[in-house]
């Protein structure tokens, strides 16, 4: 399936169908899951990176155990809007996912998930070592949670 708008997301999910969210670092992949209602992003887990092979596989496994339609993936613009390094290596991602699953792809701005995640965990006190095994997850709550926010918004406007 090609990599759509968040608006045209919705019409290709089934009934019960979860999204996942991704962060991709350059060294880690945050993991977060919806509920099957769509409403609530939970964080999930963090992939240690590989190769792309290992890792698509890994992803591909966990859709068919989570029955996930679409995959959020973080698109972390820079501040101005424009595609630095870490945007365009997540665009590649996606086209390369894209060319091995048949699940939806969906890109969203990212731009300070991270930073934000983590001043909420230095706000409740988290040590430095308890930020770095929950932060990329996190952020992956954070973007998902942002997505699924923005497709009541669309399905409900006032």
């Amino acid at each position: 399936m090609p990599i759509v708008a968040l608006p045209d997301l919705p019409p290709v999910l089934k009934q019960g169908q979860r999204l996942l969210g991704l962060d991709l670092g350059e060294k880690t992949i945050g993991l977060a899951l919806s509920d099957t209602t769509r409403n609530i992003a939970t964080p999930f887990q963090t992939l240690a990176r590989g190769r792309f092979k290992t890792d698509a596989a890994i992803l591909m496994k966990l859709i068919a155990e989570h029955s996930i339609g679409g995959l959020v993936i973080g698109l972390p613009l820079n501040m101005d809007g424009s595609d630095g390094p870490s945007a365009q290596s997540a665009r590649a991602f996606a086209r390369n996912f894209e060319a091995v699953s048949d699940c939806a792809l969906v890109m969203v701005d990212e731009r300070l998930s991270t930073a934000a995640v983590t001043r909420t965990l230095i706000d409740a006190d988290a040590s430095r070592r308890r930020r770095g095994e929950v932060v990329d997850k996190m952020a992956a709550a954070y973007i998902l949670q942002g997505a699924l926010d923005r497709l009541r918004t669309i399905a409900n406007p006032r």
